[in-house]
């Protein structure tokens, strides 16, 4: 009796599915990565000024603070209806959806590493006649770089896996292959995905730590100086001397 193909007996690891439809996948699969960079770099756009304006004191970091907290706690669904009127079932529902929700860990990332920012680096800047903008673009933000890096990195991963929530809308990349195999249970479209999905923020995040180190590579110094035993300027060890009896 011949063997039945794995789509008929619908197996969860299927070559059949991953030959017949790869070009379903290819299309899935960009739209994913397309929506996932946009909205992770409009999100890095609009939080950059939100977390200097919440710096300056007080009175602008609990508005800016709390508005960005208050938008990432609203369900995903209710936060696409509320979007729906003004965007419509487009691209920029999703991507406006998930620029929101990436703020509050942009901005609070940013705002961290630029407090972490040494004062004595700031003030040798000011006296070497650095103002307000050079100073923040050449000796604060390069020193907050891993501060920021870490927040990007978290808020890539994170995205990558809200943008599948868009499948709502018919614009989810790879999770409009998820909610089409779940009324029947299509096991290898489900699992095929779902494994693109984890692959794509796994490789997002190893792309953006190499970035990471590139652009900081004073960390690696250092890390390796700190690693480095002490060496010490002390001489061979004084023979031993005999007592006489």
């Amino acid at each position: 009796m011949a063997e039945q193909s794995c789509l008929v007996t619908n197996d969860w690891i299927c070559g059949e599915y991953l030959r017949s439809r790869s070009q379903e996948l290819a299309d899935a699969t960009v739209q994913h990565i397309g929506i996932t960079v946009v909205s992770v770099l409009i999100g890095l756009a609009v939080a950059f000024p939100l977390a200097l304006l919440a710096r300056r004191g007080p009175r602008f970091a609990g508005p800016v603070l709390g508005l960005t907290t208050v938008l990432y706690t609203v369900p995903s669904l209710a936060m696409f209806s509320l979007l729906l009127p003004v965007f419509g079932l487009s691209a920029a529902l999703v991507v406006t959806g998930l620029v929101l929700y990436s703020l509050t860990i942009l901005v609070r990332n940013i705002l961290a590493g630029l407090a972490a920012v040494p004062q004595e680096a700031k003030d040798a800047a000011r006296g070497m006649g650095y103002g307000p903008g050079r100073l923040l673009w050449e000796v604060e933000l390069p020193l907050a770089l891993p501060a920021v890096m870490a927040g990007l990195r978290i808020a890539t991963v994170s995205t990558v896996a809200l943008t599948t929530v868009g499948s709502l809308v018919g614009k989810g990349g790879l999770g409009n292959l998820i909610e089409d195999a779940l009324p029947s249970f299509f096991k290898a479209q489900v699992l095929a995905a779902s494994v693109l999905c984890v692959v794509l923020a796994v490789v997002a995040d190893l792309l953006l730590l190499g970035l990471q180190r590139l652009l900081t590579p004073w960390t690696r110094i250092s890390g390796a100086a700190k690693a480095a035993p002490a060496k010490t300027d002390a001489g061979p060890p004084a023979p031993a001397t005999v007592k006489a009896g």
